[in-house]
C-alpha cells in the first residue's frame, strides 16, 4: 500500500498509527469476541471507550472542570442550529462576527429563531482579514457572542482572538482544535467537527462552561438539549460509537506525540515552510490573506495563470499529493495543514511547486 499525502481540508488525513490500531481491532475489540462496531454503547467495554476519550480530550486541551464535554452526532453545522436554542431565549440578540464562510454558515443557522446581528464582518475585503476588534458593535444583553477561529475556505485564522465584552463567547474550532495551545476558560463554550484534527467526520465535540447548561433557551426537543446531554454523559441515544473511538485514539496518539504544544511547533513550521514557497515565488503563486491572519492549517493560494490550474492537479496527484484543489468558493489550490499531516509531506508539496514553476513557468 503506499498511502498520498491527503491536503483534504475535511473529511482529513488522519494518523496512520490510528488507522492503523483501528483497522487492527475492526473484527474483534478487546475480548468482546465482537467488533466495536457492534457492542452496546451501554456496555462496559464502550463506557471505558467514552470515559478514556474524555479524560484524554480533557488532559489534551486542559479543560476545567467547570466545563463539560458532550460528544455529539453530526457535525459543527448541527451545533451551530442547537447554539440558540440552548442558550438563547427566542428573539433574543446574539452576535455574530463573521470573517468568512463558515462565519456566514452559524449565522444562518441562528438567523430563524433568535435575532442574529452581524457585530463585524470582513466580507467586505473579500475575507482576506479578520475584523478588527475596534470595529465589533455588540449588542448591551446579548446572550453570546459567536467567532470562527479558522475559516477552512478562505484561510484566514485569529491569531489572537480579542475579548468579547460581557457576553460569553463562543467558537468554532473545527479546523484547528489541538492544533496549538488553547486557554479554554476565555470561552463560554468551543465546539469542533472532528473531521479536521480530531478523528472521523460523524462525530463533533461541545466544551460549554457549565453554567450556560442551565440556560433555559428555547422550547426544544430532548434530543436537542444540552443539559440532558450532558448529564447522560452524551449517551442520551445511540451515539456514534466508532467515531468516537478513532476520536479517542487520534487524541490518545496526539499526547504520545507530545500534546498541543509540539504540534504548535510542528504546525508554526509547515505553514512557514509553505508561505515562504508562495511569497518566493516571484508572483507564480500568491496568497490573498493579510499576513497576520494567515491561517496555519488551511493554505488557499492561486496560480499566476489559471489555465495551469488542472495540469498543476494532474501532475501532483501523480507525485502522490491529493486533494488540492479549492474551495468552489474561491477556485485556486487550498493544502490543509492539519496536526496528522508531517512536515514530510509539506517538504513534498513545497518541491513539486518548485519543480512546476520550473517546468511551466
Amino acid at each position: 500500500m503506499s498511502r498520498a499525502y491527503n491536503f483534504s481540508p475535511g473529511p482529513a488525513m488522519l494518523p496512520e498509527p490510528v488507522l492503523r490500531q483501528a483497522q487492527a481491532t475492526m473484527l474483534e475489540f478487546g475480548s468482546c469476541g465482537a467488533s466495536i462496531l457492534e457492542i452496546s454503547h451501554r456496555g462496559p467495554d464502550f463506557i471505558a471507550v467514552a470515559q478514556q476519550a474524555e479524560a484524554d480530550l480533557r488532559t489534551l486541551l486542559a479543560i476545567p472542570d467547570d466545563y463539560a464535554v458532550i460528544f455529539t452526532a453530526g457535525g459543527a453545522t448541527t451545533v451551530q442550529a442547537l447554539l440558540p436554542l440552548n442558550f438563547a431565549v427566542a428573539g433574543q440578540a446574539c452576535d455574530y462576527v463573521v470573517s468568512g464562510h463558515w462565519g456566514k454558515t452559524a449565522l444562518k443557522q441562528a438567523a430563524h429563531c433568535v435575532d442574529a446581528r452581524i457585530a463585524a464582518s470582513s466580507e467586505a475585503g473579500g475575507f482576506r482579514d479578520v475584523p478588527a476588534r475596534a470595529h465589533w458593535r455588540l449588542t448591551p444583553g446579548a446572550a453570546y457572542v459567536h467567532l470562527t477561529a479558522n475559516e477552512t475556505i478562505h484561510g484566514v485564522e485569529w491569531r489572537d482572538i480579542p475579548e468579547a465584552g460581557t457576553a460569553p463567547l463562543i467558537a468554532d474550532f473545527s479546523s484547528s482544535i489541538a492544533s496549538e495551545p488553547l486557554d479554554v476558560a476565555r470561552f463560554g463554550a468551543i465546539y469542533a467537527g472532528a473531521q479536521k484534527n480530531l478523528g472521523p467526520v460523524g462525530i463533533s465535540v461541545l466544551i460549554v462552561r457549565r453554567d450556560l447548561l442551565e440556560r433555559e433557551g428555547q422550547p426544544r426537543a430532548p434530543i436537542f438539549d444540552y443539559a440532558a446531554q450532558a448529564r447522560a454523559e452524551s449517551m442520551l441515544n445511540t451515539p456514534p460509537s466508532w467515531n468516537w473511538y478513532v476520536l479517542g485514539l487520534t487524541v490518545k496518539w496526539m499526547l504520545d506525540e507530545g500534546g498541543v504544544a509540539e504540534f504548535a511547533r510542528r504546525n508554526a513550521r509547515k505553514a512557514a515552510l509553505l508561505y515562504a514557497a508562495i511569497d518566493g515565488s516571484g508572483g507564480y503563486y500568491r496568497n490573498e490573506v493579510a499576513a497576520g491572519a494567515r491561517s496555519r492549517m488551511n493554505v488557499p493560494f492561486f496560480l499566476h495563470d489559471p489555465a495551469l490550474d488542472k495540469l498543476f492537479l494532474d501532475e501532483a496527484k501523480q507525485a502522490g499529493l491529493v486533494a488540492l484543489k479549492g474551495h468552489r468558493v474561491l477556485g485556486g489550490m487550498r493544502a490543509s495543514l492539519y496536526n496528522a499531516m508531517p512536515e514530510a509531506g509539506v517538504q513534498a508539496l513545497v518541491d513539486f511547486m518548485r519543480e512546476f514553476q520550473q517546468a511551466h513557468g
